[in-house]
């Protein structure tokens, strides 16, 4: 513990007051400086730190001390302090009223204490400054406030001299207390714009557990019941999980929901569409890449898995992946730990990884397109997803789901579907799926004219619109009908399907290509003769 005396000894480095001009042009550049740290940054503690610093190297002023008033408690604690330890700054803790920092807030005025070993209510409870009655230290603390409310308080010590000029002194605090009471009123708009996000993000959470919970994916059926039995078995796992199904089955949304019912949802969820990208691509995405890694390279990158550390990794349409890509994550899988591409550091990562595919992965790897080992990685616990052909019973379910919510999304007010249009769809095949008939529901609720769906606004290929209930027309079973010839038929079911492709894949040529099964190069020949772009 220092000592303090009324005479430094020689060649002690400590600032000296001043007096006069001189004085004055210290005052003013510590003022500046002052202002200067107060507007660098939101941070309180270090904007105050560098404050306090500014004080004692400028002004000669020792254990600068920021005190505020927790309102939720009424407790005055130390929030900075200049020449304190963590354990004297815990201890400095003061009701209202108590000592002459309580006293200061309280009142909302200023107090002067030329020497604290004479000052019986000074409490020195941090206990920093020694023996108060062999000390000559002066004491100076200032309220701070905001909107004429106390809410802390500012406070210095001073070597006891006789050429200090008390008044100066407070009136230079004074003047920094209004700067930082502006200050605190940043820190703390700043801190409650930050709860407020916190707040909101912990409710966005909660809705997206309440959206992907398995009661809220639509449907009915006995397979569907199996899903839902299935995404809570696992759920509840850290076991790796492969979705199995075609297109359009809703397996993002079942991944959703393994996720958000799980220990990690408060985790990451990222994902990524295997197919959507070529190889290069896909590993710089997956694993990341160091600065100069290859040509574009600008700066350091962080790869889906890094992203996902403490969540859970969907990889969708797995059964895409190269032979290259394919080492790389088993890889992950078996050891969790990977290196960015260029890079030599070795990253590890704690994720929940669930994959995705229509695909036959058996197929794939009798045919050697799949890694054998890669699959028993992949294939722990494996949940089917029931095309809507097999699960009809769900259409009308999902018809008035999806009803309304084209109705919100493009404020239309339909409000029924005839009985021809629901038997119209529920004879469908829908070889898209959920997401077809999604798509098929809300191009009809926008092209209609009333409030009622007719089986007009469905031009589903292959089903005769002005049908019975129950019926099905001959085309839909390969039958020539009227006047138009086989070729004509044909042309229109492949014009319909490509469409359908294209709109599913999102414009990508490549994936419609191969959700078809045909040839990049025919599908384009195809889009040119249909005039489809």
């Amino acid at each position: 513990m220092n000592k303090h005396s009324s005479h430094p000894p020689a060649g002690d480095k400590k600032k000296q007051p001043v007096t006069g001009l001189k004085r004055e042009i210290t005052e003013l550049t510590a003022l500046y400086e002052i202002s200067k740290a107060l507007n660098l940054s939101t941070d309180l503690r270090a904007t105050m730190t560098e404050v306090m610093r500014i004080l004692h190297e400028n002004l000669g002023m020792e254990r600068g001390t920021l005190t505020l008033l927790d309102a939720k408690t009424g407790e005055l604690s130390i929030e900075i302090a200049h020449g304190l330890g963590q354990a004297q700054k815990e201890r400095g803790r003061y009701r209202v009223g108590e000592g002459i920092t309580g006293k200061v807030v309280e009142a909302g005025e200023p107090v002067v204490v030329p020497n604290v070993g004479s000052e019986p209510l000074f409490l020195n409870r941090t206990r920093a400054r020694g023996d108060l009655k062999r000390s000559n230290i002066s004491f100076i603390c200032v309220p701070i406030k905001l909107d004429q409310k106390t809410i802390g308080a500012l406070s210095v010590d001073r070597l006891f001299q006789e050429n200090i000029s008390f008044e100066e002194d407070l009136r230079l605090l004074t003047i920094i207390s209004s700067m930082v009471g502006q200050a605190v009123r940043i820190h703390q708009m700043y801190e409650d714009e930050k709860e407020e996000l916190t707040h909101e993000n912990i409710l966005l959470k909660q809705e997206l557990k309440k959206k992907f919970h398995p009661a809220n994916i639509i449907g009915e059926s006995k397979r569907m019941a199996d899903v839902y039995a299935s995404i809570e078995l696992v759920s509840q796992t850290r076991a790796t999980v492969v979705l199995r199904g075609e297109s359009g089955t809703g397996k993002e949304l079942v991944a959703h929901a393994v996720h958000y019912n799980s220990e990690r949802s408060d985790g990451p969820f990222i994902k990524i569409s295997c197919a959507a990208l070529p190889e290069t691509l896909l590993e710089s995405e997956l694993f990341g890449y160091e600065k100069g890694a290859f040509t574009g390279a600008a700066s350091t990158k962080a790869g889906r898995f890094e992203m996902a550390h403490g969540g859970t990794l969907f990889l969708d349409e797995i059964g895409d992946i190269s032979a290259s890509t394919q080492v790389k994550l088993l890889r992950v899988i078996q050891e969790k730990e990977f290196e960015r591409l260029g890079g030599t550091q070795t990253l590890r990562v704690d994720i929940r990884l669930i994959t995705a595919t229509n695909k036959d992965l058996e197929a794939e790897v009798q045919a050697g397109r799949f890694r054998e080992d890669l699959y028993y990685r992949l294939n722990v616990i494996p949940i089917f997803l029931p095309p809507l052909r097999e699960r009809r019973e769900d259409i009308p379910v999902l018809v008035k789901h999806f009803l309304e919510k084209s109705n919100r999304e493009n404020r239309k007010q339909v409000r029924y579907i005839s009985d021809a249009a629901m038997d119209y769809l529920v004879h469908y095949s829908w070889p898209g799926n959920v997401r077809e008939l999604e798509n098929a529901v809300e191009r009809a609720v926008i092209l209609c004219p009333g409030d009622t769906l007719s089986p007009e606004l469905f031009p589903i290929p292959g089903v005769k619109k002005n049908s019975q209930p129950g019926a099905v027309s001959e085309s839909a079973m390969g039958i020539k009908t009227g006047d138009r010839s086989l070729i004509e038929v044909v042309a229109d079911v492949e014009k319909s399907m490509i469409s359908e492709a294209l709109l599913k894949s999102g414009g990508n040529q490549r994936k419609a290509a191969q959700d078809l099964g045909v040839t990049e190069r025919i599908l384009g020949y195809k889009i040119k003769t249909y005039g489809l772009k």
